[in-house]
């Protein structure tokens, strides 16, 4: 398969293509600027390349300027009077397919996945728990399993947790201590993320990934997240990205070297999966991206420097494009030359200060060569993308909604028994239960009370009518008793009497 051109030199330079091997697009890549510098067109003009030699991609539109994507590019004087500037080709006008995805299910297709499906790391680091509460989540989703009891939303998380908490000492020799303070702290946390919109996110039908893996008419479908509004919320941003990295390495089998790769992530803002993110969570994104290469797959991070990005992750993008960094302190001027000492050098740039000079659509680019190895470091100009540059219009937007593949497919959200249903049944079973013991025990003891009754060992205890019956009997006996010496008392009296 041929090469795709990405970028040339300046025509001083001797107008040089650049270009990325299909090959080699899963070892990864990386796109770094300052704000204003053309990453998002750097990063529309690799979308709409990869799109064109038939492979999917997927990216996060965070400024909502990338569903130009869908439609056909224009040829102006302005862009005319550009290319001719820098040297560069015109490019082939054409739009890509595109399907678009929103978790908040307002400016495209919903997204769901199953608070199982996520399961208790991510889940743990999107609630920004502690050590303890983490263990709490693991003995919950354990008991869950154990009893296969489906947690499909958050409300199913919820019951679980006040189940586990209502009936910890039952649980806590199999699942350990299961304290109401971090019950409760979990709980606050879920309400807070709720808050957050991810009840929409949680629940059915959940996302199928192949339904992203896909082509139309031998172009790879560009699928874009709405995320405009989700990065108000970066962790819930973060751990769904990594989420849908997790699930392709689960889902495509081991697949070697390929031709092409069979999909492409970008991770836009890529800063916000790893600042003050837990250490677990890092050691699954490195141990994502580093095997998801023999999936087929390639992850590109988007971010304002390389810096950003942690140095074992770094070593595995080998596709990189810098543009231009802005250094006003010395943290930044210490930035530039740690950047400039991670590219191949080239004795013909001095690549630090190329960095601080490139204009706009400018960059630095150090590709992988035929034998996989970085090549040298060349300052170029990026290629203009064939699609439009800008947001897709409200109308060409909802004609690009009506005719998506999975159009209709994600739009009504399903409810089915779960494990919200099942605990409240045992509960009310429980409840009714403990009633029905309760009232009989209340009818037990009016019983004793009226009855008497029995003792452990063998003792009788009177009850209020049998001691009412005996003070009956005493005083009657006691009446009769007084009567009885009343008349004797008088026939003695009597006789002694009438002896007088």
């Amino acid at each position: 398969m041929e090469p795709i051109f990405v970028a040339q030199t300046a025509p001083e330079h001797g107008s040089r293509g650049q270009f990325i091997r299909p090959e080699f697009i899963n070892r990864h890549g990386c796109i770094s600027g300052a704000t204003g510098t053309g990453k998002t067109v750097t990063l529309q003009k690799l979308a709409e390349s990869f799109s064109r030699i038939g492979v999917p991609v997927f990216m996060a539109d965070v400024k909502g300027d990338l569903t130009g994507i869908s439609q056909a590019g224009e040829m102006s004087e302005k862009l005319a009077a550009r290319l001719q500037k820098n040297g560069l080709p015109a490019p082939v006008m054409g739009a890509c397919p595109v399907t678009l995805w929103d978790i908040y299910a307002e400016k495209g297709h919903p997204v769901r996945a199953t608070v199982s499906d996520m399961g208790p790391l991510l889940l743990a680091s999107l609630l920004n728990l502690n050590e303890t509460q983490t263990g709490v989540i693991n003995a919950v989703f354990k008991f869950a399993d154990d009893n296969n009891l489906l947690v499909l939303d958050l409300k199913d998380l919820q019951s679980l947790l006040r189940f586990a908490s209502k009936n910890a000492a039952k649980l806590k020799a199999q699942y350990g201590n299961i304290s109401a303070a971090s019950v409760g702290a979990i709980q606050r946390a879920l309400l807070r993320l709720e808050t957050q919109g991810a009840d929409t996110f949680f629940g059915e039908p959940m996302l199928d990934l192949n339904d992203m893996i896909q082509t139309v008419d031998g172009q790879g479908v560009v699928n874009i997240l709405a995320a405009d509004k989700l990065m108000q919320q970066p962790m819930l941003y973060s751990t769904f990205l990594l989420w849908l990295l997790s699930e392709l390495y689960e889902l495509l089998p081991e697949a070697g070297d390929l031709e092409k790769p069979k999909f492409v992530f970008f991770f836009d803002e890529a800063h916000l999966l790893f600042d003050n993110a837990p250490k677990a969570l890092l050691e699954k994104a490195e141990q994502v991206v580093r095997l998801i290469r023999s999936k087929g797959v390639g992850v590109y991070f988007i971010s304002q420097s390389p810096a950003d990005i942690p140095d074992d992750v770094l070593g595995q993008l080998g596709n990189r494009i810098q543009h231009a960094l802005r250094a006003f302190t010395p943290k930044d001027q210490k930035a530039v030359r740690t950047v400039a000492e991670t590219m191949r050098p080239n004795p013909e740039i001095d690549i630090a200060a190329a960095i601080l000079e490139l204009g706009v659509g400018e960059a630095l680019v150090s590709f992988l060569d035929e034998k996989g190895s970085p090549g040298i470091t060349e300052r170029v100009w990026i290629a203009t993308p064939g699609s439009r540059m800008g947001p897709a219009t409200e109308e060409e937007r909802a004609q690009v909604l009506a005719d998506s593949l999975v159009a209709g497919v994600y739009e009504k959200a399903v409810d089915r028994e779960s494990a919200y249903e099942t605990i409240a049944a045992i509960e009310a079973k429980q409840e009714a239960t403990e009633q029905a013991a309760k009232e009989a025990k209340q009818s037990s003891a009016l019983e004793d009370f009226l009855f008497g009754s029995e003792g452990p060992r063998g003792g009788h205890r009177e009850g209020l009518f049998e001691s009412v019956a005996k003070s009956v009997v005493r005083t009657q006996t006691r009446r009769a008793v007084n009567k009885g010496l009343e008349g004797i008392i008088r026939g003695v009296l009597g006789t002694i009497l009438g002896k007088r």
